[in-house]
């Protein structure tokens, strides 16, 4: 099935989220949405039981998805959002891919919790996408989650949740000075959290101290293989949130970091290096646990 969204009046729906709605109920095979170039100021949701479902758009320049909740922002029953349905974009469904398009939530600095994307599914694809956004950016809820060559900024924890989740070839961009990128609630038990694999960091002009995390709950997984750090990350790399005895469950790690920001002899004493054959393991059929996002 494939259905367009435009802004031409004509050429499909004009809203992304009435689109969603129009795939029927017991529809089962998978679902191309085409977006074609243009500010579409809306919430969206992509609910449980929509069958697979892909957001494509034209370029990440073009074709913008933006609005702007925040955590504090009014319900209909009178009461703050909160920041989980804060969200821009809040994903539910089991399998869902989207490519060249960009996610915004244009809340502002200073605004509290503000998601651009919130992704609860099972499985999870994002390609060339910008997710724009402050405090709070991209929260990673469930699932197994793959990001390839997109570009993450924010201010403070803006990639947090508990997904197992890869970042291939990504940029992440930090935008204020003593923030963290960040914040993992990796489930006990879990092999693996938040994996970065040959990605960059860069920042605005004047950032400083930023960290690569801070443990949400105690067992956070974080590793960043083959990065390249600016000079916005602090040098002891990681924090404990105030709470020393997260140091002796979080995992943080790091392999073959280059960069004016990486730094090993200063990280944090209970964050590791990897040796070359910790850091091999590292692949995207491990860390997915045998799900490759090729053909998603």
């Amino acid at each position: 099935m494939l259905i367009t969204v435009s802004k031409s009046v004509g050429e499909g729906f004009s809203s992304l989220q009435a689109a969603l709605d129009s795939i029927p109920q017991e529809y089962k095979e998978a679902v191309t949405v085409r977006i074609k170039p243009g500010i579409y100021e809306e919430k969206v949701t992509v609910k449980q039981g929509t069958p697979p479902v892909l957001l494509l758009g034209e370029d990440t320049n073009s074709t913008i998805i933006t609005w702007s909740d925040n955590a504090h922002t009014l319900g209909p029953d009178g009461e703050p959002l909160g920041t989980f349905k804060s969200g821009t974009l809040n994903v539910f469904a089991e399998h869902f891919t989207a490519e060249n398009l960009t996610i915004r939530n244009a809340s502002g600095p200073g605004t509290g919790q503000a998601v651009a994307a919130f992704i609860d599914a099972g499985h999870a694809v994002f390609r060339r996408v910008r997710l724009l956004g402050d405090q709070d950016t991209l929260y990673t809820g469930q699932g197994k989650q793959y990001y390839n060559e997109c570009y993450i900024e924010g201010d403070v924890d803006y990639i947090f949740g508990a997904a197992t989740a890869l970042f291939e070839r990504c940029r992440l961009h930090n935008k204020r000075s003593r923030g963290y990128i960040t914040a993992a609630s990796t489930p006990e038990g879990a092999p693996f959290g938040y994996v970065f694999l040959d990605c960059e960091i860069t920042s605005g002009e004047g950032v400083s101290e930023v960290y690569l995390g801070r443990p949400w709950r105690p067992y956070a997984h974080v590793a960043f293989i083959r990065t390249v750090m600016d000079s916005s990350i602090i040098g002891e790399g990681w924090h404990n949130w105030g709470q020393p005895d997260r140091e002796e469950t979080s995992r943080y790690e790091e392999y073959g970091s280059s960069g004016p920001g990486a730094n090993p002899e200063a990280r944090a004493a209970w964050s590791r290096q990897l040796i070359p054959q910790e850091a091999a393991q590292y692949r995207v059929l491990s860390v997915l646990d045998g799900w490759h996002p090729e053909g998603y």
